[in-house]
């Protein structure tokens, strides 16, 4: 969707822009596939903060979206595209053949009475879900599955995509937008395609506000905190932090690692989006 700005007529206005929406053709959703969203501020079940700066923000309502994709060999026709204020992609509204209504995440070029389906009797054709051994190598893909059955978990926030380069064995190679190589077992399910709403990274919020109606909250720095709040706080007048950039509870942010070396999956990871040394 492209990007639309308006007349400068505050500071906020000259600086933000928006997307023009275009591309929607349904403006309520279905209500059968609604449920609602509990908001948790950042605290977990014993109500303290354990992650900061959320709150506040425009109530939601959370979509049913079927990351699965199991239906195998029944059609179903895309009947719109709609809004989801819970992710930075667009949805698409799937009618199946038996009656099923479901929503599944709208790749780049889904067009209103377009029929897609999924399983072996697919065509590798965009908005199609497939095994990854059954897909041709070279397509982009996205929703991919790291455990069959799971559903998917990669590439599914907006203009995002991942390529398939090679199949070896009973896995394939799966190259993620950050440059990762991965090792997916053939078994797991992926959307044939590229996410849609590429034109979400271009957009300018502007000011404070809509930030707030997102439910973030204001970002304090922690040299600007006292001692006992920031390992980098205090000091006579404005210090530089006197360490490296770290978190409240001193985990580093530029080049810490904070993967575990036991991690079981680490084997099916051929080569990291970041070189070892930085």
């Amino acid at each position: 969707m492209p990007v639309k700005t308006y007349k400068p007529t505050s500071p906020g206005r000259r600086h933000g822009s928006v997307l023009d929406y275009s591309e929607l053709t349904k403006k309520k959703p279905e209500k059968a596939l609604l449920r609602p969203l509990k908001k948790t501020g950042g605290r977990n079940n014993t109500g303290r903060i354990t992650s900061r700066r959320r709150g506040g923000g425009h109530k939601r309502r959370y979509r049913l979206i079927d990351f699965k994709r199991r239906k195998d060999g029944v059609p179903a026709v895309v009947k719109a595209i709609e809004y989801d204020p819970n992710r930075s992609a667009n949805i698409a509204l799937l009618f199946y053949a038996d009656g099923v209504k479901t929503y599944i995440l709208a790749p780049l070029g889904m067009t209103v009475g377009q029929t897609v389906m999924s399983g072996a009797e697919a065509e590798p054709t965009t908005g199609n879900a497939m095994l990854l051994a059954d897909i041709p190598l070279g397509l982009q893909i996205h929703n991919i599955e790291l455990m069959a059955g799971r559903g998917g978990q990669l590439c599914r926030s907006a203009g995002s995509a991942a390529q398939l380069t090679a199949r070896e064995g009973s896995h394939a190679i799966v190259r993620l937008p950050s440059g990762e190589l991965r090792k997916v077992h053939v078994g797991c399910r992926a959307t044939i395609g590229r996410m849609g709403n590429t034109d979400h990274q271009n957009v300018k919020l502007g000011k404070a506000g809509r930030k707030r109606h997102l439910g973030r909250r204001p970002e304090v720095r922690g040299t600007a905190m006292n001692p006992v709040d920031h390992p980098m706080g205090g000091g006579e007048g404005r210090t530089a932090g006197g360490r490296h950039p770290c978190s409240p509870t001193a985990v580093l942010a530029k080049g810490g690692r904070t993967r575990r070396k036991s991690n079981p999956t680490n084997k099916f990871i051929l080569r990291r989006r970041k070189k070892r040394g930085r």
